[in-house]
């Protein structure tokens, strides 16, 4: 049994290596197989904020329920997984709260995908939690990532499913809208049918049966399945029907209150061989209207009836009713039903999502930072400020302080920044040219980094940026090339006018030239004192002049010119007063496919 598991969890590795398909266990460093023989793993290489927690419960808990992972910081938290631009895929999340806090407060928050607001989570004391979402990526990247949106309550995570969908399947959605699951059920069977059964690892629920109803047993022990949507056979082997021709079948469809968009796929097959009296015949019904011609289920075949663009909530029937001519009452196999998304995002631009991959390589303490950096709004990077609307640019980076050391990378694509704080880090190298040629940029903050060498006449020459530069060890020196005014603390020179120094020593033959001055001085009066000294002893009284005149005017010499040198010094370094604060259907009818 060991060596199955560890090779189902090979073999899921290596899938996982091709397409999206992925089963994480959040707050669990383990990989393992469970009884669905999916091969989970843990969630180390995902994300390294927040923390991990493992439920203790007297009660047997699914594997992957038994941890989760909880963020008490950032405005959000976000796992990123590898995914192919342009494909279809299932993603769900799943939040089990098991009381981990020991609150007995299940909190609310909500959770997002690929910088779409997806639904605000409302956990259970101790039931399970989870949501589907089905839609076509718009770039290489999928993102689920939770937000506190409540005082005192911290989102968490439990478990997160991707898995890659073939492109002709639900074909008549938008592909720029998403299909958020509210129903998955399967009629007349009695386990949940899933991956073993399902390629495409769907959940579909046995359904509660009614008085009404009868549960109908295929006689085919191999159904023909050639829909679009892949439904498994093992759905066409049990179907609920009602008892007589004159009662329908009413569908559930776990629908909001509030009307919306909605997307439902009915499946049916019919379940023995009729003879030439007996006929089978359905009709939809939406509020008690007909909805659609009369389709007939084979025998051994998947049939299927698709509605969309029509908009409906919790108040609105669904039933499947026999046709006039029918001898036989209705039956159904399955069903689904979804809601459908507003119009997803392109995300925020592509250009600055370029230039802060750049950061993110070159800094680790960034690297942990995922989901879409502006969007949704409010909930951008905390160290990023954001335009509004649909696409929005990045105008502010503010990682002052943020332990980031190294080379400053290329993020010239970042063309709409205006304010760039970086003081107070580890960096190293010389001033990129780029930054002077950053056409709205503002303000460039640098001080109190290990950068050496000259400032680039891209920046020295830009009239509306205002540079703030020091080194560690130097003292700040802010430089308005604005020409707007400020003026110096000494001799009145204009602050553009200043020779900044970067890094951290003061160049060489300046320390030679101020040490060389300060030793004159005290060799000069040591000598002086002791001819004074020799004189007065000489002279043997203390009431005559000590000293020698011509030794007394080398020493008022020395001191003037090191004192001249120290004042020359301190005019080329200023202190910077303070750092700047961060600025932080057609025509709506419905339409109905059967497929046979």
């Amino acid at each position: 049994m060991a060596t199955y598991l560890l090779l189902l969890i090979i073999a899921a590795s290596a899938f996982s290596t091709l397409n999206a398909d992925v089963s994480i266990d959040c707050g669990s460093s383990e990989s393992y197989g469970d009884d669905y023989s999916i091969g989970w793993v843990g969630d180390d290489l995902y994300i390294q904020h927040g923390e991990s927690v493992e439920l203790q419960s007297s009660k047997p808990i699914y594997q992957p329920m038994a941890t989760l992972r909880v963020f008490t910081d950032r405005k959000k938290n976000c796992y990123n997984i590898d995914s192919e631009k342009g494909s279809k895929v299932l993603v769900r999340a799943y939040f089990f709260y098991g009381n981990y806090d020991g609150k007995s407060s299940p909190p609310k928050f909500d959770l997002h995908f690929d910088g779409n607001h997806w639904i605000t989570v409302e956990t259970s004391a101790d039931q399970l939690v989870s949501y589907e979402a089905i839609y076509v990526t718009k770039t290489d990247t999928i993102s689920v990532c939770v937000a506190q949106t409540f005082p005192n309550m911290f989102p968490f995570i439990s478990a997160i499913e991707v898995r890659d969908l073939d492109s002709k399947m639900y074909g008549y959605s938008d592909s720029n809208r998403a299909l958020m699951l509210r129903r998955r059920v399967a009629y007349g069977t009695e386990v949940i049918v899933r991956s073993t059964d399902d390629f495409y690892d769907r959940i579909w629920v046995p359904a509660v049966k009614g008085d009404d109803f009868t549960v109908l047993t295929s006689d085919e022990t191999f159904i023909e399945v050639s829909l679009d949507d892949s439904p498994p056979r093992a759905l066409f082997q049990n179907a609920f029907a009602t008892d007589n021709t004159s009662t329908s079948i009413q569908l559930g469809t776990n629908l909001p209150t509030t009307k919306v968009p909605v997307y439902m796929n009915m499946y049916y097959s019919e379940a023995s061989v009729l003879d030439s009296t007996q006929k089978r015949s359905l009709q939809l019904l939406v509020d008690g209207k007909i909805n659609s011609k009369p389709f007939i289920p084979v025998y051994g075949t998947a049939g299927e009836i698709t509605l969309y663009n029509l908009t409906a909530n919790s108040d609105t029937t669904f039933s499947l009713a026999a046709s006039p001519d029918s001898t036989l009452p209705p039956l159904i196999n399955a069903l689904e039903v979804f809601t459908v998304s507003d119009e997803l995002t392109d995300g925020t631009n592509s250009d600055d999502v370029e230039g802060l991959a750049s950061l993110q390589d070159e800094f680790n303490v960034l690297k942990d930072w995922g989901g879409d950096p502006c969007l949704p709004s409010p909930y951008s990077w905390d160290w990023i400020n954001c335009t509004s609307g649909s696409t929005p640019r990045v105008t502010a980076l503010y990682l002052g302080s943020f332990g980031l050391s190294g080379f400053l990378p290329d993020f010239s694509s970042m063309t709409s920044l205006e304010i760039i704080d970086l003081h107070n880090n580890s960096l190293i190298g010389s001033i990129p040219e780029f930054l002077g040629t950053l056409p709205n940029l503002k303000q460039l903050n640098l001080a109190g980094n290990d950068l050496s060498g000259t400032i680039p006449s891209s920046i020295s020459k830009n009239k509306k940026l205002k540079l703030t530069v020091s080194g560690k060890s130097c003292k700040t020196a802010s430089v308005d090339t604005s020409g707007s005014g400020g003026s110096s603390s000494s001799g009145g020179r204009k602050k553009s006018k200043l020779p900044v120094i970067l890094g951290t020593t003061i160049p060489i033959f300046v320390l030679v030239w101020v040490i060389g001055g300060v030793c004159a001085v005290l060799h000069h009066k040591r000598k002086s004192e002791a001819i004074a000294a020799g004189n007065v002893g000489q002279a043997g009284g203390a009431n005559k002049p000590s000293g020698n005149p011509q030794a007394a005017q080398m020493q008022m010499a020395a001191n003037n010119m090191a004192q001249n040198v120290v004042n020359d010094f301190i005019m080329n370094v200023h202190e910077q007063q303070s750092a700047p604060e961060p600025v932080y259907n057609d025509d709506q009818q419905n339409h109905l496919e059967e497929g046979n």
